[in-house]
């Protein structure tokens, strides 16, 4: 007669099942992680582009002529987004004319790396506007 009760004893067919649910999960996990920093990346790239553009538009509101403006509006949005896009930066002015007591108003957009890490190459580009109205006390030339 076996002296252990037949509800004590651990049956013996589910050993190695911890070590298959690992195998199996560990992938699925690690792929949720890589997603997750793929999209901080965009998120991160969002926030940087908005910074970009405000600082490329009040950048070219304190000059002077208008292709000064537009080269060190695109100065300032290269120097933001140096290590934020993985291809030229583009920086267009949406607002007209550039005379005094007018809105000075750029569009930046670039493509951002984020899901290129995954090995995803889906072109991923961003747009950010900003608006500064132009200096009355500009930069003399």
């Amino acid at each position: 007669m076996d002296p252990s009760p037949p509800e004590n004893r651990r049956p013996t067919d589910d050993r190695g099942l911890s070590t298959v649910e690992v195998v199996i999960l560990a992938p699925v996990m690690i792929l949720f992680i890589l997603v997750l920093v793929a999209f901080g990346q965009l998120v991160d790239g969002r926030g940087a582009l908005d910074g970009a553009a405000r600082d490329a538009a009040r950048a070219g509101s304190i000059q002077k002529d208008h292709a000064t403006a537009m080269a060190e509006a695109e100065k300032a949005a290269e120097a933001n987004l140096a290590d934020v896009c993985s291809g030229p930066v583009s920086v267009v002015q949406t607002s007209e004319g550039f005379e005094p007591d007018t809105i000075f108003t750029v569009e930046v957009s670039c493509q951002v790396r984020g899901l290129a890490m995954l090995g995803l190459d889906v072109p991923t580009t961003l747009t950010a506007s900003f608006s500064s109205p132009l200096d009355p006390f500009r930069r003399s030339a």
